[in-house]
């Protein structure tokens, strides 16, 4: 069937914590799956639409894992190539409630190695969106240009979906005013405020826009207060679900899963910004990059809820309750 959002972009094998106690003590590691794109693919399949992840890993077990891993989430992973040389990236996640430091394991990785001449093999008529990330652009010279030449790509179905997701260990030796090239090329951008203000300087969503006046839509999120989407010269501010968080990563893949899902479906911009938080949430509680989606009925509840019904749902270990 024809894919309907394309994500692109490096994973890797990611081991957290099996065990309680200071990391440096720890001696059973859980392995897992974790990548920006690959995070936002899982998330939309879970709710539903044909993602396909496009992208490179080493022709080793954890290569292997990774590919099986996404696909079993229902993802489309048959154009992702296996490098008979450079390995599968991996990184270390310091799991905790309040922030998990993470420690990568990526450089010379099979995914560092993708370029331009990858174009040749994506199908992109028929597409809606095709997601991509700051992160590919850092990997590396050849990454970069791969970037470039999917914003200069014929747009004839989809729309151009990009991620800041800001990695400073990335561009240490690199620079990183490409991203604003590549940001205002697109069609859809998202952007932490805090992020923002460490790449480009600004953090308002009216700086942000005057800097990034092209992109249709603009997604700013503000962390645990919410997000703002700039959209039709109008700025539409809406919070955050309470949660309990178990640990903060992929919840930002997470949320752009769900405002791309809701943005497909045609839906107002309320419920857009609410479907991303939602999406989210169930990353929030959970060690994983990507967690299961919320019951239809309670998701149908929430998206049309009040103001003060919002406001007092909160999403605990016994569920979703109300305060």
């Amino acid at each position: 069937m024809q894919t309907e959002v394309l994500c692109l972009g490096e994973s890797m094998a990611l081991f957290v914590p099996g065990e309680p106690g200071p990391v440096e003590q720890v001696r059973t590691w859980i392995r897992t799956v974790g990548g920006a794109e690959s995070n936002v693919a899982c998330n939309l399949a879970l709710l539903g639409l044909r993602a396909q992840w496009v992208s490179a890993v080493g022709d080793d077990a954890f290569g292997r894992a990774v590919v099986a891993d996404v696909a079993a989430k229902g993802v489309d992973v048959s154009t992702v190539q296996v490098d008979p040389l450079r390995p599968t990236g991996l990184y270390v996640k310091e799991s905790s409630a309040g922030g998990s430091p993470v420690r990568y394991y990526r450089r010379g990785s099979a995914a560092s190695g993708m370029g331009p001449k990858l174009m040749a093999k994506l199908q992109l008529d028929g597409v809606r969106v095709v997601h991509v990330s700051g992160i590919n652009a850092g990997l590396s010279d050849s990454c970069l240009e791969l970037m470039r030449a999917l914003v200069a790509a014929p747009r004839v179905t989809h729309r151009l979906s990009f991620d800041l997701n800001w990695r400073p260990k990335l561009w240490a030796d690199r620079d990183p005013s490409v991203l604003r090239e590549i940001a205002n090329a697109a069609d859809i951008v998202f952007a932490g405020d805090d992020e923002a203000e460490l790449v480009w300087g600004v953090t308002s969503p009216a700086e942000i826009r005057k800097l990034l006046p092209e992109p249709a839509t603009l997604v700013i999120k503000h962390g645990e207060r919410g997000a703002t989407l700039v959209e039709d010269g109008v700025e539409l501010f809406q919070p955050a679900l309470r949660v309990d968080v178990v640990e903060p990563v992929g919840a930002g893949d997470a949320f752009a899963a769900g405002f791309l899902n809701a943005t497909l479906a045609g839906e107002s911009p309320v419920r857009r910004l609410r479907s991303g938080h939602l999406q989210a949430a169930v990353a929030l509680r959970t060690h994983d990059d990507v967690g299961t989606p919320l019951p239809a009925e309670v998701v149908a509840s929430l998206l049309d809820a009040d103001a003060a019904t919002w406001a007092a749902t909160h999403l605990t270990d016994q569920g979703v309750r109300r305060q």
